[in-house]
C-alpha cells in the first residue's frame, strides 16, 4: 500500500463513563451542533473502546481512534488518557471535614 491509499482514523476525546468490563470502557464523548434556528445543542453518544492494558479508569479523560472491529460492539481503542483521577483533582473534592473519602 502507498501513503495515499492509508485512511486516516477518526480520534475522539471523551470521558470514561464504566470500566466495570475486562479491557474494555465505556466512553461518553460530547459534540455540539447548531440548530437551525441558531441554537446551539449538545449531543452525546456512548462509545465502546479496547483498552487492553486496562489503564484508564472511571472519570477519565481519554483519546480514542478508530479501527478493525474487536467484537460486536467494539471498533475503537484506546491511545491515551489525556485527564486521570488518579491524579488527585478529582478525589480532593470527595473529601469531608475528617479527610476520609465519602
Amino acid at each position: 500500500m502507498t501513503q495515499d491509499q492509508h485512511r486516516l482514523k477518526r480520534r475522539l476525546v471523551g470521558k470514561v463513563v464504566s470500566d466495570k468490563a475486562t479491557q474494555s470502557l465505556t466512553v461518553e464523548v460530547t459534540s455540539s451542533m447548531q440548530h437551525p434556528l441558531g441554537k446551539y445543542i449538545k449531543r452525546r453518544s456512548k462509545i465502546h473502546a479496547h483498552d487492553e492494558k486496562e489503564l484508564a479508569s472511571m472519570g477519565d479523560i481519554v483519546v480514542i481512534e478508530e479501527g478493525r472491529p474487536i467484537s460486536k460492539t467494539k471498533s475503537w481503542r484506546l491511545v491515551s488518557i489525556e485527564k486521570s483521577v488518579k491524579d488527585g483533582s478529582e478525589e480532593e473534592s470527595m473529601k469531608d471535614e475528617s479527610g476520609d473519602l465519602a
